[in-house]
């Protein structure tokens, strides 16, 4: 072989070596910025995760303190009282909660928008044994003890008005 092609051989393979070398350094940084930017998303989704998942147990435990809230401030009673006048109607009430509504005429007149009227009370009774007692006195003058509360709640009765005592009038 002829000098000048050993020379050439030769610089070749120098330089066939060092863009081996190169291309190893270029590769291991590739590799370096992948391992970087996947450890960067990797993080960032565990942070983004647990804080959803924070929001979430919140949410819910607002959702559950302010349930209980409005429960209390509903059922808070306004007042307290009695009524007396002729039981004239008892009824269950409800498409999906039935509740035991009732109807009191306590007499006199009312003027409405349709004239004439009479003066009718409507209320909800919580205890069945209550309004079992209630159905066997319509038609009959009673007077009522009743709890007037802030809000309805569905499962209650339609009325702000719950009795809870009764007696008979003679």
């Amino acid at each position: 072989m002829s000098p000048l092609k050993e020379e050439f051989e030769e610089k070749k393979n120098q330089i066939s070596e060092e863009l081996s070398e190169r291309k190893e350094k270029i590769s291991e940084s590739i590799q370096e910025t992948k391992d970087s930017i996947s450890s960067t998303v990797d993080s960032g989704v565990k942070k983004t995760k647990s804080f959803l998942k924070k929001l979430v147990l919140g949410l819910f435990f607002l959702g559950i303190l302010a349930g209980v809230g409005y429960y209390f401030f509903a059922t808070w009673t306004y007042s307290d009282g009695t009524r007396t006048g002729i039981l004239i109607k008892m009824s269950k009430k409800g498409n999906v909660f039935k509740t035991n509504e009732g109807q009191l005429n306590i007499g006199g007149i009312q003027t409405g928008e349709e004239g004439m009227l009479g003066n009718i009370w409507n209320f909800s009774v919580k205890e069945d044994f209550l309004y079992k007692k209630l159905e066997s006195l319509e038609g009959q003058k009673v007077t009522l003890r009743y709890k007037e509360q802030y809000r309805t709640i569905p499962w209650q009765g339609e009325s702000l008005y719950f009795v809870y005592d009764i007696k008979k009038k003679e």
